[in-house]
């Protein structure tokens, strides 16, 4: 379990540093201060300069008092004794006690972990600037150990690409295609099968010593000590969270539900190319529902598709969506419409989304296809290859169109705002591209079989 691994080496230094760190030392007010706010303790002074301060706190190394300013009355300041003089912080208050980043339930876990952070930032700048250049990450733990399972699984893949290229070729003769049908078939971006997905680092407060993945050095600190990724729980500094790898390998144990989820992440921790969703859903409309009328148009109960919805973040790839449970074929259609809308980042990623309508407002058909064709390789590889088997789907759907009248036209205007949208929450900016989102996927329905 690359969660409960450890090297067999950690690095101390910073630890031993920490519990050489000075303790907090509160000053006691001799008088009662008046105004005093209730949040603060008896270490407040009321109104004094700095030079009290010092002069308050002189010799007594970790001493600290809280003022109100001369200048400023209303706003506190935090004067603290370290390395010889007195430091005076702005201190802030809003339900907890923090000068920077760290909220704090009290002034002395405030003033400790600050204590601690200081003496180690100045007896050790120099280690902590060089500790991510020889990094355990690596060489041990939580690399290796998934590296293995990663290579069969991409390898495999590629070589099952590579098959497939290799008919097209001798299939068809060169000097008939295009460069770009060329492309599209011969050439495979190697993106598209290495599912990179970046950590999903937020800030965490680690139980009792914690050690850092990636360089193997200590998480100095009382709270907020380091970074940990919510997807596949690695735990690093958070100035070594900029050097890790896009290698995350989300935990299945983590991830709370499939609607909602962003698409890499799911793909990951079921370890499949596309969403299982999509590829359940797909599956069973194929199997019975490519003749309905009006496929993907109509719609199905809100609260049936909820239903499905549930099932899926229930049981995921377990759900039971077959025609015993849910007869009506536009429930699950509805329920895949769903999916795509309720993913955080579209199948078509906001950072591609300009490059795709500026593509579509080209008036020369083969410009316009080539256009479509360099976007497309933009797409990171569980997005470019969900919207492919997408588009292998729809392609189907219109075979059929004498039965269930959905052209690609239609079916544009349906899913073009169903798997692309502005990155700017714009009502005027979507009606504005309403059409150029319908050619979009009309081209990529028409053209599947050259564009991917």
């Amino acid at each position: 379990d690359a969660e409960e691994y450890q090297p067999p080496i950690w690095k101390s230094y910073l630890y031993q540093l920490q519990q050489e760190a000075p303790r907090p030392k509160r000053i006691i007010c001799p008088r009662e201060v008046e105004n005093r706010p209730k949040y603060y303790g008896r270490e407040f002074h009321g109104i004094i300069s700095r030079e009290q301060a010092d002069e308050i706190l002189a010799g007594v190394e970790g001493a600290y008092i809280l003022r109100e300013s001369q200048r400023q009355p209303g706003c506190y300041t935090l004067a603290l004794r370290f390395g010889n003089q007195t430091l005076n912080y702005r201190l802030f208050y809003d339900g907890k006690h923090f000068v920077g980043e760290k909220r704090f339930e009290s002034i002395h876990d405030l003033v400790t972990d600050g204590l601690i952070t200081l003496y180690i930032e100045t007896k050790a700048s120099e280690y902590i600037s060089k500790m991510t250049t020889n990094p355990i990450y690596e060489h041990i733990g939580y690399a290796t150990l998934l590296r293995e399972k990663v290579s069969r699984r991409l390898s495999r893949t590629k070589n099952e690409s590579r098959k497939a290229s290799v008919t097209s070729e001798d299939n068809t003769p060169v000097e008939k295609i295009t460069s770009l049908v060329r492309r599209a078939a011969l050439t495979q971006n190697d993106n598209h099968f290495n599912y990179e997905k970046a950590h999903n680092f937020k800030v965490h407060t680690f139980r009792g010593p914690h050690w850092c993945e990636y360089c193997a050095n200590f998480m100095w600190g009382l709270i907020a000590q380091g970074v940990r990724c919510s997807d596949c729980g690695l735990n690093v500094h958070k100035q070594c969270s900029k050097y890790v790898p896009n290698d995350c390998q989300p935990d299945l144990k983590r991830i709370k539900r499939v609607y909602c989820c962003d698409l890499t992440t799911l793909v990951k921790a079921h370890n499949t190319q596309r969403p299982m969703v999509v590829d359940s859903c797909i599956r069973e409309i194929e199997a019975r529902g490519l003749k309905s009328e009006g496929l993907y148009r109509v719609s199905g109960f809100t609260e049936h598709i909820e239903d499905v919805k549930m099932a899926f973040d229930r049981d995921g790839d377990k759900a039971d969506i077959s025609a015993s449970i849910y007869p009506d074929i536009n429930i699950i259609a509805g329920a895949l419409k769903l999916y795509f809308r309720d993913l955080p980042i579209p199948v078509i990623t906001y950072d591609t989304y300009s490059k795709f309508i500026e593509a579509a407002k080209i008036s020369n058909p083969d410009e316009r296809l080539e256009a479509i064709h360099e976007v497309l390789m933009l797409l990171p590889a569980a997005h470019y290859e969900t919207l492919r088997y997408l588009m292998i789907h729809l392609k189907k759907v219109t075979l059929h169109e004498k039965e269930n009248f959905m052209n690609a036209e239609n079916l544009g205007i349906v899913f073009g705002p169903t798997l692309m949208r502005p990155p700017e929450d714009s009502t005027l900016a979507t009606l504005n591209d309403m059409r150029y989102q319908k050619l979009i996927v009309q081209i990529l329905i028409e053209n599947e079989d050259v564009l991917f």
